[in-house]
């Protein structure tokens, strides 16, 4: 009787000691990798979250202070609000819906709202990804999650478009983008951009999308020095089902019985 106790005591030591080393084993192999790996998985999803992200509707809240102007405190301020609907013919349109407050010291130009609107976070799908060149830099954490590092450069700036130049966070676990950080380019010394860090958040439960970006940026133009910040906020994410507009508005409940 001893000798079978012993036996079963044996065997679940056994299983218990293979399970411990398969668990190592398992997670060696996917931090054995290759950069090159690590990109084309981020940039399989981040094709599959773009184009889930053109099927949503959702409010964009941009904030821009200017908070000095060569050194001196400044109060300037402006709110824009927009709107990303679905047109009855199923078309996607970009519709302000509200603009507070001005800027003095510095010129709002088209290229500054097309960087806001246009620029989006999913800049590096696979169809984007042969325009830029990508280095990896290490591992870092963010918040609870362990990421890659990439640094992230267009080839070539050329075109009559913009780019994303900076660096991206891609969580080891799922391989997908968590976090950017970089400005768009090309600039000039007449038209300058921040730079930006963009978070995203889980929606519906299978969509890493952007809900909070924001920079805090000095920019040389000639002749000043101007301090800018800029908060943009992703809201009401609601994915489109039906060709009519979308309207936000409180669902009402159906009455009993229907």
């Amino acid at each position: 009787m001893q000798k079978k106790i012993f036996s079963i005591i044996m065997t679940l030591f056994l299983a218990g000691a293979l399970t411990a080393a398969q668990q190592p084993a398992a997670q060696e192999q996917k931090k054995a990798m290759t950069p090159d790996e690590i990109i084309q998985a981020f940039a399989e999803k981040e094709s599959a979250f773009y184009e889930a992200w053109m099927q949503y509707t959702y409010r964009q809240v941009a904030t821009i202070r200017i908070l000095s102007v060569d050194g001196y405190e400044s109060r300037e301020r402006m709110v824009l609000v927009y709107e990303v609907v679905f047109n009855d013919d199923g078309t996607r349109e970009v519709k302000l819906v509200e603009r507070s407050g001005r800027l003095r010291s510095v010129r709002w130009t088209a290229e500054d709202e097309d960087v806001i609107t246009n620029l989006q976070p999913f800049a590096l799908t696979a169809k984007e990804l042969p325009l830029y060149n990508l280095k990896y830099e290490g591992r870092e954490r963010v918040d609870e999650l362990t990421t890659h590092v990439f640094s992230v450069r267009p080839k070539s700036t050329k075109g009559n478009r913009f780019y994303f130049q900076g660096k991206i966070w891609v969580d080891d676990q799922d391989l997908q983008i968590v976090r950017t950080m970089g400005k768009a380019v090309p600039q000039n010394r007449d038209n300058q951009f921040p730079e930006f860090e963009t978070l995203r958040q889980v929606v519906d439960n299978m969509y890493w999308f952007p809900v909070w970006t924001y920079a805090d940026s000095t920019l040389h133009f000639p002749g000043q020095s101007v301090r800018v910040e800029e908060t943009i906020t992703y809201e009401r994410y609601k994915r489109f089902g039906s060709k009519a507009t979308i309207q936000y508005q409180t669902p009402t409940k159906p009455p009993e019985g229907k």
